[in-house]
């Protein structure tokens, strides 16, 4: 199976990314994670990408292409593999469509997760994080007052912009970057919307519902 998984902060991307792995035994590819994970073994790609990362901007795509394409050039994930949070732009989309090429690979399916808006601030404001560990929290798991983490003592906190003004800033930007992008893939007829207002579970089982229905491997 090979699917990209994109939409915006706050709908659980990352939550059925890892559904999906359990689902399918594929390779989970978080560019995020490839970054941060070739910046620490100071690979080749991850030099220049921290030259970028210390003066403060964004890494360019031709990097984290170059990271992806070192993942998909692998027996274990070129064939099974879950995209996750990229492409965010058109031209992204076209880098990586050339890239498919160039590896053979034809993608099966887009998975857009769609939250409202207010929903999205909602959950994002009631969101927690450990600074040691990275856990994350709602607010209604946390005892009135509780400012460490049940794993491990790290401080909770909540990032800046989790704050609401903040997310509905990110979330401008990101429909302002992505409708051109769910456009693009929509003409691929590889596009597959998702509601996800639902609970998780339900969620993954309207994904799973929509795979099987159009996967006949």
């Amino acid at each position: 199976m090979k699917i990209i998984l994109f939409g915006p902060p706050g709908v659980g991307k990352g939550t059925q990314a890892k559904l999906l792995v359990e689902e399918f035994h594929c390779t989970h590819i978080s560019t995020g994670d490839l970054l941060r994970e070739a910046v620490k073994k100071q690979t080749p790609l991850g030099v220049k990408a921290k030259s970028y990362m210390d003066a403060g901007n964004l890494v360019p795509d031709e990097i984290v292409i170059g990271l992806i394409e070192e993942v998909l050039s692998t027996d274990t994930a070129r064939d099974n593999f879950i995209l996750d949070g990229f492409p965010r732009t058109v031209p992204q989309a076209e880098a990586l469509d050339a890239l498919f090429a160039k590896l053979n690979i034809k993608l099966d399916y887009v998975i857009s997760i769609e939250v409202e808006n207010d929903e999205i601030v909602r959950r994002l404001s009631q969101r927690r994080l450990c600074r040691n560990c990275g856990r994350i929290y709602t607010l209604s798991q946390l005892a009135e007052n509780q400012t460490t983490c049940t794993m491990c003592g790290g401080e909770i906190y909540q990032r800046d912009d989790d704050r609401p003004d903040a997310v509905r800033r990110r979330l401008e930007v990101y429909q302002q970057q992505t409708q051109p992008l769910i456009e693009y893939y929509k003409k691929s007829g590889k596009l597959i919307p998702i509601n996800g207002m639902h609970e998780i579970g339900y969620v993954h089982k309207l994904i799973l519902d929509q795979i099987y229905k159009g996967y006949k491997g």
